[in-house]
């Protein structure tokens, strides 16, 4: 998670929310909310062994070096790649990640505008972790692993692969694999393939 982290420290959050016209601390609440899901969504889709080097080789793989400019975001290649990500589920995943952590009030329409905005630097800065070489093979999968904090993890779908439910459960204030008292991990680990 610490990368995770690293990442969310790394957002420019008030440039963000001066392009939205959001609260800064609201942008922060919903990019905490949103950064650990594309990632996931991205071990979903390899865990699938859908294809995963199509939308990275698309990224600029300094996106996420450094700091990070805002305006150097592509918004229309961010909504390729969360229809890439997530399909036509993107309004089902806004509102199962706004409603992850009630007590964060995150909106459902904030995360709907952040998802492009963050989806070019989530997959830039996944890029960076590999050495902006190819996901084919275990790669992505320990990177996506280590990203999100589950350690060693397959990157086709067959055997070990991540947990997705469970990971969404812990990093956004849930439990295990069913979400115990937080529906996001439930929700997006069948929007994401059932994992």
């Amino acid at each position: 998670m610490s990368d995770l982290n690293d990442l969310i420290s790394r957002l420019p959050i008030d440039d963000l929310a001066a392009q939205l016209g959001a609260d800064p601390a609201d942008v922060r609440a919903a990019a905490e909310q949103v950064v650990p899901t594309l990632v996931a969504g991205v071990a979903a889709k390899s865990d699938r062994g859908e294809d995963v080097d199509t939308a990275l080789a698309a990224q600029d793989s300094t996106l996420a070096d450094g700091t990070i400019d805002a305006g150097d975001v592509d918004v229309a290649q961010g909504e390729q790649l969360v229809q890439s990500l997530f399909g036509n589920d993107g309004g089902d995943v806004a509102q199962a990640v706004s409603g992850a952590v009630p007590v964060a009030g995150v909106d459902q329409s904030l995360v709907k505008k952040l998802l492009p905005l963050l989806a070019p630097i989530v997959l830039s800065y996944v890029l960076g972790k590999m050495g902006g070489g190819k996901a084919s093979g275990g790669g992505l999968g320990d990177v996506l692993g280590s990203i999100l904090g589950g350690g060693n993890a397959s990157g086709g779908n067959k055997g070990g692969g991540i947990d997705l439910g469970s990971v969404l459960g812990s990093v956004l204030g849930g439990g295990n694999k069913g979400g115990g008292d937080n529906p996001l991990g439930g929700i997006l680990g069948s929007i994401l393939g059932g994992k």
